[in-house]
């Protein structure tokens, strides 16, 4: 079974996107900041990471970039789910090493085939 962190600093986003991974059948782990983030990804290595751009201290741009720079995780996948959704807003998350960009709201079944996408590539 594949585990998927899920960032946010909103608890009622982190719930509702748990909720629609686990409903799926996925392990699901949360974290409310990227400070947290970090340290899950180091001690549990999940299989792919869902992650906020705007938190308080580490913003998900710094926690991707974090990700990327570490040859043990360098290839995890990474969605930015984030409210910012200009086209720069996109090209930027790319830029930063995401595999994908989701825009809230976001339609579940988008989410869950970009997530299932990515596993299946293994990033």
């Amino acid at each position: 079974m594949s585990t998927v962190l899920v960032v946010d600093d909103q608890l009622s986003h982190r719930e509702m996107i748990s909720d629609l991974l686990k409903g799926s059948g996925l392990k699901v782990m949360v974290a409310a900041d990227g400070a947290d983030a970090l340290s899950q990804v180091e001690a549990h290595c999940p299989d792919l990471v869902i992650l906020d751009i705007v938190m308080p201290g580490i913003n998900g741009y710094e926690v991707c970039r974090r990700i990327r720079s570490n040859p043990v995780t360098q290839n995890l996948p990474i969605i930015f789910c984030s409210i910012k959704n200009e086209e720069f807003d996109r090209y930027w998350g790319i830029r930063q090493g995401a595999n994908a960009y989701i825009s809230k709201p976001f339609q579940p079944r988008e989410l869950l085939t970009t997530v299932k996408q990515l596993l299946k590539k293994g990033g």
